[in-house]
């Protein structure tokens, strides 16, 4: 009878250390699923933003197999079991299913509960890297698209009224068929020519047939040029940005009245510059 009530006290004592073990796992269970969920919502946010950025942007989403940047094979989807869809909101909590403790080389945790939380935890890790590195490239992306567009002609240089379109035309001084390689604005005495786009003004000066002029490099094998203009507001060499005001309308050089004559070059050849106006 003694041995049996003794039995009974350990048994009593190892089941009390058995739930507080259980209580520790518990514990340690839900900070590591709140980690998880954490995780999953930062990388659901992320790859929101990406993909919306790349759609604005027409920059092609890279393809992937398990690994979100694309470059593939470090990281793989547990294999008998992923951490819910992919296509879910951030809001909706994260299923574990059972996973291979030998696929990412680990040694399996006594509890499987907790060992299934901690896989899920280190795929995340792994595909939240893979997001934040997409981002640096689609933002290392965005950057160059950002200093070719800021380069890119896209507003009328003055407020006007073409007087004269691109192309073959009878030139009013010969009576002839020529061909003009830009467009003639019509507007009043110095109203304010304004740049398209950010440059660096490589020509100032005076041309007899142009008049005052003014030549921008855009780079990207692009550059504008500006005639017949009353008075040149930049230098040679001056850094100019979209709107920035150059000089004002003028009829100086062979001219029949107060315009501005507007010249694009696209790799030296000319360009009808009402492509490349948006406003």
């Amino acid at each position: 009878m003694l041995s049996q009530t003794v039995m009974r006290i350990g048994e009593i004592w190892e089941l009390k250390a058995l739930r507080a073990e259980m209580a520790s796992v518990r514990e340690q269970t839900t900070t590591f699923s709140n980690s998880v969920n954490d995780l999953k919502r930062r990388l659901l946010a992320m790859k929101e933003v990406n993909q919306r950025l790349r759609l604005m942007l027409g920059i092609e989403s890279p393809k992937t197999e398990g690994v979100l940047d694309g470059k593939g094979g470090d990281s793989e989807i547990p294999p008998q079991g992923e951490l819910g869809s992919r296509n879910r909101s951030s809001s909706e909590s994260v299923e574990i299913k059972p996973v291979s403790y030998e696929s990412i080389g680990e040694e399996q945790p006594k509890d499987p509960l907790l060992s299934r939380v901690q896989a899920g935890l280190t795929w995340l890790q792994n595909e939240a890297g893979s997001e934040e590195r997409s981002l640096q490239n689609l933002t290392s992306v965005i950057e160059s698209k950002q200093a070719k567009w800021d380069a890119t002609p896209s507003i009328w240089p003055v407020k006007g009224w073409v007087t004269s379109g691109f192309g073959k035309r009878i030139s009013p001084f010969t009576g002839q068929i020529s061909v003009h390689e830009g467009v003639d604005i019509g507007a009043p005495y110095n109203t304010p020519v304004q740049s398209p786009a950010a440059g660096r003004v490589v020509v100032t000066g005076f041309d007899p047939r142009m008049g005052n002029l003014v030549a921008i490099d855009h780079g990207y094998g692009m550059e504008t040029q500006y005639g017949h203009m009353a008075k040149v507001l930049v230098k040679s060499g001056q850094k100019v940005r979209r709107g920035d005001v150059i000089g004002l309308v003028g009829s100086t050089g062979l001219s029949t009245g107060p315009h501005l004559h507007y010249h694009i070059k696209s790799n030296n050849h000319a360009v009808d510059p009402q492509r490349y106006v948006l406003d």
